[in-house]
């Protein structure tokens, strides 16, 4: 993924108004991000528990997305399966994310769900370069790129659903 700009970011959300865009939280070390090994960049609102943003490269642009998440987290023995990268996590690890759709849909309070790693750190997991609270990932026999596919893949079908 290329490096972006807060101005890059504030402007590629696709399910909140501008306004919105304009208020949310932006990391402050898009500077130091690891932008290479980025399929996406993923964050967690710090002044919000139960918000997360993600934004992505797509064919047509930047697509930026307003998550939401249930607060409230399982258990520490439970385990959860990230529907993006394949990663298994212990207890509040894996949540399920919701998106208001973009456009009318989303105005009329319609969205679309998927589990995912609750840190957004899918692209990290699957490289290897960010190691999951239980110090293991289930081993595949595909490659890492065809790893990396498979998450844009599923990270792609699940923006389509935006527009729907």
């Amino acid at each position: 993924m290329r490096s972006l700009t807060e101005h890059d970011i504030r402007n590629s959300f696709v399910n909140c108004s501008k306004g919105e865009a304009k208020r949310l939280a932006i990391p402050r070390d898009l500077d130091t991000r690891p932008w290479d090994d980025l399929d996406f960049l993923g964050w967690r609102d710090p002044g919000a528990p139960d918000r997360s943003y993600l934004v992505t490269e797509r064919a047509d642009g930047l697509v930026g997305v307003t998550l939401r998440f249930p607060s409230a987290q399982r258990g520490f023995l439970h385990r959860s399966m990230c529907s993006l990268c394949v990663t298994t996590r212990p207890g509040g690890g894996v949540s399920l994310m919701t998106a208001r759709k973009a456009g009318p849909a989303g105005r009329d309070g319609n969205s679309v769900g998927l589990y995912m790693c609750t840190d957004l750190a899918c692209s990290l997991y699957v490289r290897g370069r960010k190691i999951p609270e239980s110090g293991i990932r289930i081993e595949e026999s595909l490659t890492v790129e065809q790893q990396i596919d498979r998450t844009v893949g599923n990270l792609t079908s699940f923006l389509d659903k935006l527009y729907v």
